[in-house]
């Protein structure tokens, strides 16, 4: 098993102290809860005052920051679109796709920086703003680490090109020298502003050498004894060799050319041809690639990476991609010079250089604050097959394990968690374990809320999950009196014993009302009334209704005998059923035969003589009840009619 670098953070609850008091805990999905406890730490329990709070501690808090919600939203359909590459593409075409989908993310990034950043600008003086301004460095940080793996991992850029993606990259997130250049060329005589030399050395140090030369020429119009001294200059920056994208020059011309482009500027420096301005000999020295010159100007150069890409530029332009970690740690060191220890963002940096990915994604992992940058940047890099021979110990690859810690973050959000389905699915390993777990732990909330998670489920045939919601649903349904509802909840869950309870439910309500609710669900039951005995009887008891209203007595007396001669009715059913049959019995016309009034005599004397049937509750108090004894009577007397009406009608049938 893999050791932990250093020790965890610890975390201080406000309002809690753990050196006084017990404090218990409990571990959810994306958070946890923690209180204190009634106990102190002695053997004896005792009552003490405690801290009446319980406190939930969430692990991935960023998912409940609105700017950062629209970064999971639009990266989340980047993601999407790059499982859809399609695995026929090969070569440049796949090549170019994915480095447009790590463009796309980093464009993401930088779209929520900017927004972040006029919050925080807007903000400034307030905790919040503080709090923005934090997260604009961390996002910031973001794009510069994923724009050097996109230029090592994603492009590829061989010795030569490699330089020209390093100085994009450079100018990219060294951006000051633009509102810099903005504040001098505005002024009246910008050769006189206080930042004009400051402006042409960061221009130098960026390698954007035509705004320098241009710059130079306005301190030689306004300086005239400085003039030859600017145009030599000017000349050897015009004449620096450069490889440009469109240029056929093979590598080794390009070195030749620089060799004798140094050794002019070399020249000029040793004949003193800058000797009377010190600020142009200076220039003369970076363009020469000298540490010490460059190492003057660390306060312009603001950052070791930016020292690093200015020193290759004018010593080695042609550096090939193996060698960079070699000048990388050495620019470091040169730029720290022993003052101060790397940060966490300089030890992803060098691992970039190192090319080593793995320490890349691992860094990245316990500097940031949240799974997003690795999970998206793992995936991406998985797709260029470079992360191909990488498994964890535990079983599962680096690819789906930080896939699936981001999507658990997002599953803790209320609206977040449908981001967090399509992670999963896209995990062919650990994905469908994953998300049946999630998913059970998500509130339902509202019965719209509700459907959408049981789409899920049911476009997944995640049959348990979809019977587990079935049945909250049915049961929220029951404590708010909704019975038609629980009832198509029990349903589709195919839950029998819920079925019944509900079944029951609505034949109590009939029973106390007189009349049935939710007309339209028990007439269309169809084949679902099957599910349980009970709901089967519910559906065939609201059929005799039906046919006693459409009065086709003879099909309402024939499946009224049948509910009670089936035993399908419940026994506490069998009066009221009795009593429907009433009715019935009194009709001018003879609707039970002989033998059928014998079956409903013998039902009714099964009733008032108690003897309980199998698995159904004794009535014997309706013996007690002058009411009960009051219909008993009347059923039995017009029993006895009917008995006697329908063997003289089949006597007579028989007779004739």
């Amino acid at each position: 098993m893999e050791e932990f670098d250093g020790e965890p953070t610890v975390t201080w609850i406000p309002g809690v102290n753990s050196q006084k008091k017990q404090m218990c805990f409990d571990w959810g999905p994306g958070e946890m809860l923690v209180c204190e406890t009634s106990f102190n730490k002695k053997e004896k329990p005792q009552m003490v005052a405690s801290c009446p709070f319980i406190h939930i501690i969430r692990k991935d808090i960023d998912v409940y920051s609105k700017i950062l919600r629209k970064l999971f939203n639009e990266s989340h359909g980047i993601f999407v679109g790059l499982q859809r590459i399609e695995e026929e593409l090969t070569g440049k075409s796949r090549k170019a796709q994915l480095v447009r989908v790590s463009k796309n993310y980093r464009s993401v990034i930088r779209a929520c920086m900017e927004e972040m950043h006029q919050f925080a600008v807007a903000d400034k003086d307030s905790a919040s703003g503080r709090q923005f301004s934090s997260q604009v460095s961390i996002l910031s940080a973001m794009e510069l680490i994923w724009n050097l793996c996109e230029i090592l991992f994603i492009e590829v850029a061989p010795a030569g090109p490699l330089l020209l993606y390093l100085l994009d990259w450079v100018r990219l997130h060294v951006c000051e020298v633009d509102n810099l250049s903005a504040d001098v060329l505005g002024s009246e005589n910008p050769s006189k502003h206080e930042s004009f030399w400051s402006l042409v050395t960061t221009l130098v140090l960026q390698g954007r050498l035509d705004e320098a030369r241009q710059m130079l020429s306005k301190e030689a119009d306004a300086n005239p004894a400085s003039a030859g001294m600017c145009r030599v200059l000017g000349d050897l920056m015009r004449t620096m060799p450069v490889l440009s994208p469109g240029n056929t020059q093979t590598l080794t011309e390009l070195e030749l050319r620089w060799q004798h482009w140094h050794e002019e500027c070399e020249r000029h420096l040793q004949d003193g041809t800058f000797a009377s301005s010190p600020r142009l000999e200076s220039l003369c020295k970076v363009l020469l690639g000298d540490d010490a010159a460059l190492l003057e100007q660390k306060e312009l150069l603001s950052n070791w990476y930016h020292f690093l890409v200015t020193r290759l530029l004018y010593s080695q332009p042609t550096v090939k991609p193996m060698d960079l970690h070699l000048y990388a740690q050495s620019s470091l060191d040169l730029f720290l010079g022993g003052e101060s220890s790397p940060e966490p963002l300089d030890n992803i940096l060098m691992a970039a250089f190192e090319f080593d990915i793995h320490q890349v994604i691992k860094e990245c992992s316990i500097a940031l604050s949240n799974w997003w940058f690795v999970a998206h940047l793992t995936d991406l890099l998985d797709h260029c097959k470079l992360l191909q021979s990488h498994n964890l110990y535990f079983g599962s690859n680096m690819r789906e394990f930080l896939l699936l810690e981001y999507a658990s973050g997002l599953f803790a959000h209320h609206s977040l968690w449908q981001l967090g389905v399509d992670y999963c699915d896209h995990c062919p390993e650990l994905g469908r374990v994953s998300l049946e777990l999630h998913i059970e732990r998500i509130p339902l909330t509202t019965e719209q809320k509700a459907l959408k998670v049981l789409r899920v489920c049911e476009q997944r045939q995640m049959t348990e999950q979809v019977r587990s919601i079935c049945k909250i649903l049915a049961m929220k349904a029951v404590r708010n009196n909704r019975l038609g509802s629980a009832l198509s909840w029990s349903i589709r869950a195919k839950d029998a014993a819920f079925a019944t309870l509900v079944s029951d439910r609505f034949l109590r309500d009939y029973c106390e009302r007189g009349c049935f609710s939710d007309l339209d669900l028990i007439d269309n039951l169809g084949p679902a009334m099957m599910l349980s005995d009970r709901l089967t009887f519910l559906g065939k008891y609201r059929e005799f209704h039906r046919l006693y209203g459409e009065k086709r007595f003879v099909d309402a007396a024939s499946l009224l005998l049948s509910l009670m001669t089936s035993q399908i009715a419940p026994r506490s059913f069998w009066m009221t059923l009795l009593t429907d049959a009433l009715p019935l019995l009194e009709q001018k016309q003879v609707i039970f035969s002989a033998e059928q009034t014998y079956e409903l005599l013998r039902c009714l004397e099964d009733l008032t003589s108690g003897k309980p049937l199998c698995g159904e509750p004794d009535a014997q108090q309706l013996q007690d009840d002058d009411i009960e004894t009051t219909k008993v009577e009347m059923l039995r007397l017009a029993l006895a009619r009917n008995l006697a009406r329908s063997i003289i009608k089949e006597g007579s049938l028989e007779g004739s």
